[in-house]
């Protein structure tokens, strides 16, 4: 799990300036400054590596939640291992990258890419829904009538779940193409004064 990218270990931290402390005399608590250069010792290198990652890692879980970005991070370590991170699907981020990146050189913004791309999912979505909902109520139909009243807790329990994150994914959409529209709406109000 070693990198020989850039990354540093505690060895290399260079001492603060005298300047750099608020009071004569008094240390300075905290990080001190690092030299960025490949980290020699094998073992230090891997260890760092290791935190690093692992940081780095915990910084793109953290951007997706607080954010609400999709987010997918790949990393090779120098021996060829792989670690990614992805709140959706590391596959689909990067084909919504190619998307985005051919389709806004050939025309378009990034925001009506976008807005193409949501409008595309919500459609899927819907037609999953529908799909499911044909299957569901054959289904229930044919079993409700013989389960125990454990077992249709249960199933109440997981089709309360379901609908929960159908009514967060359907906003999440709405939500989108309300902001395009906005922006569309904002351009054409600039263009005609």
């Amino acid at each position: 799990c070693g990198a020989s990218g850039v990354t540093v270990n505690d060895h290399q931290l260079a001492a603060p300036a005298p300047e750099d402390s608020a009071v004569a005399g008094s240390e300075k608590m905290g990080r001190g400054r690092i030299e960025i250069k490949r980290i020699e010792n094998t073992t230090n290198r891997q260890v760092t590596f290791c935190k690093r990652r692992n940081g780095l890692l915990k910084k793109a879980y953290e951007l997706s939640v607080l954010c609400d970005a999709e987010v997918a991070l790949i990393v090779f370590s120098s021996r060829g291992r792989l670690y990614e991170y992805s709140n959706n699907s590391v596959k689909a981020t990067i084909e919504r990258y190619k998307k985005a990146n051919s389709d806004t050189s050939n025309s378009g913004t990034v925001a009506e890419v976008n807005a193409q791309y949501y409008q595309q999912e919500s459609s899927k979505l819907r037609q999953q829904i529908s799909s499911l909902q044909n299957s569901n109520r054959s289904l229930v139909r044919d079993s409700v009538s013989t389960m125990t009243l454990r077992d249709l807790k249960q199933l109440e329990g997981r089709l309360e779940k379901g609908i929960a994150k159908i009514r967060a994914r359907k906003n999440e959409l709405m939500y989108a193409e309300v902001e395009y529209m906005q922006k569309r709406v904002n351009t054409t109000y600039e263009f005609l004064y």
